[in-house]
């Protein structure tokens, strides 16, 4: 009889440990389920654009810029204000499609690649000329920004006896030693910072979601007031007891 009962008491402590485990269980699968932080996309974005801008740095081949500078210098019947304007002048023309039909054999490419791999900059206190040639290579950078240069001061040296103006070479175009395009480590940090700038206004953009305790706050009041209401049973009683009130005051 011992024996049995020790079996049974046995028993019932092993199915008790049973379910005192059910909500450990239990409450272990909530904190499992549990949404992520309202913060998520932007360590999720920085990360994002981090390796996007990385990936492109390294994939992306290196460009290389190389600058010739071209002079404008006025003639011994010329004010030098009129040689600055005109190497105003002869800049916006450096690119255009006549110096660039001269430039083209020495380039070695055609017009249109050309048009694009070409820029001139001038400087509004002096009357220089900057062409900077960009290329894949270094020694084409270099070709591009010498053979425009040459084909403006020829271009503009035929009409120099009316213009009263020459434009000289002052500087030529040297090959490159270093990529002009920014390091992977730069193109990284970029995106980094995208990536970043992108999640935190997704964050701004987004709607709020309620904490769970706003949420409870804001539907406590309801169910308070729904408590406070009286039940159907007693909306009842209290209408048979006014009947009857009205009754004996009639009698």
């Amino acid at each position: 009889m011992t024996d049995t009962a020790d079996h049974k008491k046995s028993d019932h402590k092993k199915s008790d440990h049973k379910k005192s485990d059910k909500p450990d269980r239990r409450s272990g699968r909530k904190r499992r389920l549990l949404p992520p932080p309202a913060w998520w996309p932007l360590p999720a974005c920085a990360l994002l654009g981090l390796a996007a801008g990385g990936a492109y740095g390294v994939l992306k081949a290196p460009d290389y810029a190389a600058t010739s500078y071209v002079v404008a210098v006025p003639n011994e019947t010329t004010e030098p204000a009129t040689a600055q304007g005109f190497a105003q002048a002869y800049g916006r023309i450096a690119t255009s499609s006549s110096t660039l039909a001269y430039a083209q054999p020495r380039a070695g490419i055609g017009a249109q690649q050309l048009r694009t791999r070409v820029r001139a900059e001038t400087s509004p206190d002096s009357p220089m000329i900057a062409i900077t040639g960009t290329s894949k290579s270094p020694s084409e950078a270099a070709d591009i920004a010498n053979a425009v240069a040459d084909a403006l001061s020829l271009s503009s040296n035929q009409a120099a006896k009316n213009t009263g103006v020459q434009l000289l070479l002052f500087s030529q175009a040297v090959a490159p030693t270093e990529p002009a395009s920014p390091s992977a480590a730069i193109s990284a940090a970029v995106g980094l910072c995208a990536g970043g700038l992108l999640g935190g206004l997704w964050l701004l953009a987004r709607p709020g979601r309620r904490r769970p305790e706003e949420q409870e706050a804001a539907e406590r009041p309801v169910v308070e007031e729904y408590a406070s209401l009286p039940a159907q049973g007693e909306h009842a009683e209290l209408a048979e007891r006014s009947e009857t009130k009205e009754k004996e005051s009639v009698r």
